[in-house]
């Protein structure tokens, strides 16, 4: 700024020099005047040499100023460029700084938010395999593997079974009735008949006579296991059928002669898919004349029943009730009664047992199909509710 100041005083050190230059020169050129007498006029064509040269020296001394305020609104302008870039230079920084504060704080907001979703995948991905490992031991525990309590266990619900039967025979001998044939037998108001009716039901599924009913039973469930019909009629097997499923359901034809215990498979839904076969096959040989009579004791059991069965077998509701294709129990002497009542009307009852009854009537095995399913002792637990 000095240097300026300096450059402005020679300039007006000069413009001043300038104007003493010119009128010194005038003064010089002008020529003598001549005195004037009071009273004689002045000529009109004589110029006056007096205001010209002050007019000149009024313009100079106006340029002067000019060319003053010029540098001087020149040096006021450069300070205002000067403070404006710098003001510039100074938001152009802040934006810029805010700009990578504002990034900076989006990708740590989305690492973390990456780093959560990582967190809750890593605890479901531990969870399904803890859920995988106790269903795959859960398996290994109902098919492969049965400990030593469970197999004592098992034999003690068996001996107590043989031991029914075995009272249940005692009682038939006091009573003067045969055991191969009372399946078949006709109850009348004086007691047991011992002529069966031709219209009356047999059941001798294990008997070596009846190689055309096994046969057929065989073929039924072969069906069922190898070509589900999943849209098929009502009372037909409209789920899969597995190999232990059928397995299961040859052993209570074939080898328990329709008239035993099969141990539970793991759960009740399971039960429910092999007493679904069951009947579904005995509607195939039987028609109407096959009823089935459930055994829980409890309304929430029967209601998995009668819901498991409209899903497995494709019935609806009208096809539960009293007089109808199945009845659902809560107590053994009603079931009794009713079964008694079916066989006064030509009819076949099964009777099937849940899981949870850790009693059985005797009365019921003196009909001709029953099944029961024996409980897991290690999950006896999971139905006391």
């Amino acid at each position: 700024m000095n240097s300026d100041e300096q450059q402005k005083d020679e300039q007006e050190q000069q413009a001043s020099d300038a104007v003493e230059l010119t009128d010194k020169q005038e003064l010089d050129s002008e020529p003598p005047r001549e005195k004037v007498e009071l009273g004689q006029p002045l000529e009109l064509g004589e110029p006056l040499n007096l205001n010209q040269s002050s007019d000149q020296h009024k313009q100079v001394t106006d340029l002067v100023q000019t060319v003053a305020e010029l540098e001087r609104k020149e040096q006021d302008l450069r300070k205002k460029i000067a403070a404006l870039q710098e003001t510039h230079d100074k938001l152009l920084s802040e934006q810029l700084s805010q700009a990578q504060a504002a990034v900076g704080r989006l990708v740590q907001e989305g690492l973390n938010e990456l780093e959560q979703r990582k967190q809750a995948l890593q605890i479901s991905v531990e969870q399904l395999e803890r859920r995988r490992e106790r269903i795959q031991a859960e398996m290994r525990t109902t098919f492969a593997g049965v400990s030593q309590e469970l197999a004592i266990r098992v034999q003690g619900f068996k001996d107590y079974l043989v031991g029914s039967l075995e009272d249940l025979a005692l009682a038939a001998e006091q009573l003067e009735l045969s055991p191969t044939s009372y399946p078949a037998e006709e109850l009348t108001d004086g007691g047991f008949d011992s002529q069966p009716t031709d219209n009356t039901p047999k059941n001798k599924f294990a008997e070596q006579a009846f190689q055309d009913q096994a046969r057929q039973i065989r073929n039924i469930l072969d069906q069922y296991r190898t070509r589900p019909d999943y849209y098929g009629p009502p009372w037909q097997l409209r789920r899969t059928f597995e190999p232990i499923h059928a397995e299961r359901v040859s052993n209570w034809f074939f080898s328990q002669g329709g008239r035993g215990a099969l141990k539970t498979i793991g759960s009740r839904l399971q039960n429910i898919l092999i007493g679904s076969a069951i009947i579904s096959v005995l509607r195939s040989i039987y028609g109407d004349r096959s009823r089935t009579l459930i055994l829980a004791n409890t309304p929430e059991r029967l209601g998995e029943w009668r819901r498991g069965l409209q899903d497995c077998l494709g019935v609806s509701r009208s096809d539960f009730g009293p007089e109808r294709g199945i009845v659902l129990f809560e107590e053994a002497p009603a079931l009794v009664q009713k079964a008694d009542r079916l066989i006064n009307q030509k009819q076949l009852p099964l009777i099937i047992i849940d899981e949870t009854e850790d009693q059985i009537s005797l009365s019921m095995l003196q009909f001709p199909l029953w099944l029961a399913f024996a409980p897991d002792p290690e999950q006896l637990s999971s139905y006391q509710y």
